[in-house]
């Protein structure tokens, strides 16, 4: 049974003097009906084994149409194209190398998409064309410039396509520096042979002197791979300096001699009121427990220590070192006791002087 439709609904609905210019249309037409436009930058397009493969994949299914525009709609934008399009009734804006691929595997139809809002400007058409290639990295760096390029020409300077593309009329400059290159020299940037970074710095010289910017990069980067490299587990480190310790066994290591008693070093007095002359490392320090403040708790300290009363340090003793600087030292003097201890003594000579 029909489906009945209202006059109403037809009075809205869009006439189009051209079928795509309000909706895209997706279509299946024969390729007979389809034509490029010469202004892809793109330069490979896969050998014919290639071809033929991508082309088979095609058969089973295509996922992605290729976007086309009316002939009318094309030559609006470029009249100087006519002989180039002919009398086929549709220009690819992207997706050539599916109609190549197509034609390769002996396919008669291609999906595409009909969209006249491509050509609605040269910016636009342009843009279409780049746009795929650019978002899935189609192109490799020389086709990207070419493409730029193309725009430049086509749109009527730099400025126009920085503002297109809301970039800087440097950014422009940069994408089309790689054209100065000779074309043996684009070749290597489009294999991936030259880094573009480098490419864009030998572009700055004359034509002439390139290739031998190019083989003195060679140089430099065979030059580099002879040094050899220091990996970094088999570095060598620096040990840190030994800490000073006053127990024997410090001894042992560097002579099979009887340890010596052990030295006791001359130490200031720490009941002067002061520093003693000629030695800044350490400050007075008041015994008498009435002046001394009091702890956290407010409680006394027990007396001095003997051996401290008579100023001297136990230094053999590591554990009586560390009573009296945790209970009898001010902060200022157990920093500077860690010093002297962090100090390592003079190595002795080969004459033992």
């Amino acid at each position: 049974m029909g489906r009945r439709t209202s006059l109403a609904s037809l009075a809205g609905a869009k006439v189009d003097d051209v079928p795509g210019k309000s909706d895209p249309l997706l279509l299946t037409l024969p390729l007979a009906k389809l034509v490029p436009t010469r202004f892809n930058p793109r330069r490979n397009f896969g050998n014919v084994e290639e071809l033929t493969a991508f082309g088979l994949v095609l058969k089973r299914r295509q996922l992605q149409p290729a976007v086309v525009v009316s002939r009318s709609g094309y030559l609006k934008l470029w009249p100087a194209e006519e002989e180039t399009v002919g009398d086929v009734p549709y220009v690819i804006a992207n997706g050539e190398r599916r109609y190549r691929g197509s034609l390769a595997a002996g396919l008669t139809t291609l999906n595409v998409v009909h969209n006249e809002d491509v050509a609605a400007s040269r910016a636009d058409f342009l843009d279409a064309v780049l746009s795929e290639n650019n978002d899935r990295e189609d192109l490799d760096p020389i086709e990207r410039a070419i493409g730029i390029e193309t725009m430049v020409a086509e749109l009527g300077g730099a400025d126009q396509v920085a503002e297109h593309y809301e970039k800087t009329k440097g950014w422009v400059s940069q994408q089309r520096k790689l054209l100065k290159l000779t074309p043996a020299l684009q070749a290597l940037i489009s294999t991936g042979d030259m880094a573009v970074r480098v490419g864009r710095e030998i572009a700055g010289l004359p034509q002439e002197e390139q290739a031998a910017a190019w083989a003195a990069e060679l140089e430099r980067r065979e030059a580099s791979k002879a040094v050899p490299r220091i990996r970094a587990s088999t570095r060598s480190t620096v040990p840190p300096p030994p800490v000073q310790n006053a127990s024997p066994k410090r001894k042992e290591l560097t002579s099979p001699q009887p340890d010596p008693e052990p030295e006791v070093r001359d130490q200031p007095d720490l009941n002067q009121a002061g520093p003693p002359a000629g030695d800044h490392r350490f400050t007075a320090v008041n015994r008498d427990p009435e002046q001394r403040p009091e702890d956290d708790e407010k409680q006394a300290r027990p007396p001095l220590p003997d051996i401290v009363t008579v100023g001297a340090m136990p230094w053999g003793n590591p554990e009586a070192v560390a009573r009296i600087a945790g209970e009898w030292m001010s902060e200022e003097n157990r920093h500077t006791l860690g010093k002297l201890l962090l100090t390592p003594e003079p190595e002795e000579d080969a004459t033992g002087l």
